[in-house]
């Protein structure tokens, strides 16, 4: 099981059977609910075991903005440690299951094995980097380099992870997708179409297929 974590890799074997003490209790979470809401006691970071989540941030007026998407295998929550609460809210796009990991436990076992707080550190850095493509590709990108963008992301994120980086279902709406990157509905179901027609992608519903992974990253425009 905790191969679906990320904290084991590049870690040495003999230290991976202390990582048991971790993982003591799972989480099922239902479609639409919340793992944790912002300004909740941060305890625990979760590595998604099965499912998805979308975290989120919501104004005043009621709108919200929805700030990444984590697929299985990715934590949940990295973002607000050192905050002492968490500075965005978890939803579960679908049934999902997280495994708890307490923020003690973390203190307690790094302190035993140096190896995990590398770990720590690579998957901070991870959202570091992660939260500086997002502000760059809202605030220099033109709309089908989101998109293409987008999709090149997931297909990276997956392929890291042992999935297909060429065959994915979309978990999140399109609603949901130009919400992330700052486009309508319209334009987002527009621009798949469009990459459809061309030959680049071919599009079902939410299942998709990278036919042209070239021309995706012509179409993003930067190194990937």
């Amino acid at each position: 099981m905790l191969s679906h974590l990320c904290l084991p890799i590049g870690m040495p074997a003999t230290d991976l059977g202390k990582l048991d003490d971790l993982v003591k209790d799972r989480v099922r979470v239902e479609k639409g609910r919340p793992l944790f809401t912002l300004g909740s006691e941060l305890d625990a970071v979760y590595a998604v075991r099965f499912g998805s989540l979308r975290t989120q941030l919501e104004q005043s007026e009621g709108d919200l903005q929805i700030t990444g998407f984590h697929l299985p295998g990715e934590i949940v929550g990295m973002d607000s440690i050192g905050q002492h609460r968490h500075v965005s809210s978890a939803i579960a796009m679908e049934d999902s299951e997280v495994c708890v990991i307490r923020i003690d436990d973390i203190d307690r076992v790094g302190r035993l094995l140096p190896s995990l707080q590398s770990q720590i550190r690579r998957l901070m850095s991870q959202e570091i980097s992660r939260s500086q493509q997002m502000l760059l590709t809202l605030g220099s990108m033109r709309s089908e380099q989101r998109v293409a963008g987008f999709l090149l992301n997931l297909s990276q994120r997956l392929s890291t992870l042992g999935y297909s980086s060429t065959e994915f279902i979309l978990r999140m709406s399109r609603e949901e997708i130009g919400n992330y990157l700052g486009l309508t509905l319209e334009t987002v179901s527009r621009l798949l179409s469009r990459f459809a027609r061309e030959g680049i992608i071919h599009i079902h519903l939410r299942e998709v297929r990278i036919l042209d992974m070239a021309a995706l990253q012509q179409v993003f425009g930067q190194e990937c």
